[in-house]
């Protein structure tokens, strides 16, 4: 999931906003009838904050990554920040000066998926990123996810990643 709304401040620990604590909740009240074993987020508050009301629902420790940060999108602030992230899904090994790019960001986020597949298989997992980073692992799985999925993205938003050896996976949204 993406985790919810935060006011946009340079500090990456910046935290929720009151509407981001009201729809944390609403997380909680839409993911608490799935049968999660597992609870992983962010380093970052925002992304903690959104999973904490799910996590206190189930008795659930939640297990920070930090792979599942924020991609670092270039050394100083940019002034055209959606300029900035089309740029570089054009060319996915692009990267703005001290930025990673698209394909190293997701090489970690799909590193982290696989490494959980293979240590809980058939199991329910949630995992409370940002925005960029979920993009990124779903398109590895969906290639028809891509920047204007990412444009659509709501805060917070839940999509539901289905990942068998059998079949395609299946991406579905659960947030509305």
């Amino acid at each position: 999931m993406r985790h919810a709304h935060a006011d946009w401040t340079p500090d990456e620990c910046r935290p929720l906003s009151i509407r981001g604590f009201i729809d944390a909740d609403r997380v909680a009240d839409v993911l608490q009838r799935f049968p999660i074993g597992l609870l992983y987020s962010s380093p970052s508050n925002r992304a903690r904050q959104t999973i904490a009301p799910l996590a206190a629902r189930l008795t659930l420790p939640v297990h920070e990554i930090f792979d599942l940060r924020e991609r670092r999108l270039s050394e100083s602030r940019t002034e055209d920040f959606l300029w900035a992230v089309e740029a570089i899904w054009h060319d996915p090994a692009f990267s703005h000066p001290g930025g990673e790019s698209n394909a190293a960001a997701q090489q970690r986020g799909v590193e982290v998926i696989r490494k959980l597949e293979q240590r809980h298989p058939g199991e329910h997992i949630v995992l409370s990123t940002h925005g960029n980073l979920l993009t990124l692992i779903l398109n590895y799985f969906d290639p028809a996810i891509n920047f204007e999925f990412w444009k659509s993205l709501t805060m917070p938003d839940i999509y539901y990643l289905i990942s068998s050896k059998a079949g395609k996976p299946v991406v579905q949204r659960l947030w509305s």
